[in-house]
């Protein structure tokens, strides 16, 4: 019995700005994860605003949807046997100061916020995430 997902990632302004995005996508491709859909954009208030609308209420708002709209991002689907968990894995923990330097936190983020990488946290989160970045005609056949 297999358990392929599909889950949401971003490599965020700080890293696509600092050109890690090759290597983030290298260790993405070593990991065995497959990258089904994939496009550059940059977010606008509005935009960010509505991805980030889950912390509306946490006081690093402003500062979050600030953040993600200062430069492009890299939106992508990723698929694979437990492609959530193995990508948060992948990622490390949200604060790169305390992330393990292997990982592409530790390796490529700077702090809580500026932490190169997003990704989702459960297939729910995921479906929502990817439909809110891809359209359907962008995944079909994939």
């Amino acid at each position: 019995m297999t358990n392929t997902q599909r889950t949401f990632a971003i490599i965020k302004p700080d890293a696509v700005t600092s050109g890690h995005q090759g290597g983030i996508l290298a260790k993405i491709q070593e990991s065995g994860l497959r990258v089904v859909a994939l496009k550059s954009l940059r977010l606008s208030q509005t935009q960010a605003e509505g991805f980030y609308a889950v912390h509306s209420a946490r006081p690093f708002f402003g500062s979050l949807v600030t953040f993600m709209t200062e430069g492009p991002v890299v939106a992508m689907v990723l698929e694979g046997e437990n492609a959530i968990q193995r990508w948060r894995d992948l990622m490390g923990p949200t604060d790169a100061t305390k992330a393990p330097k292997h990982t592409l936190r530790g390796t490529y983020g700077t702090s809580i916020e500026r932490n190169a990488t997003h990704g989702s946290d459960a297939p729910d989160t995921a479906a929502y995430e990817i439909g809110y970045f891809f359209s359907g005609l962008e995944l079909a056949g994939l």
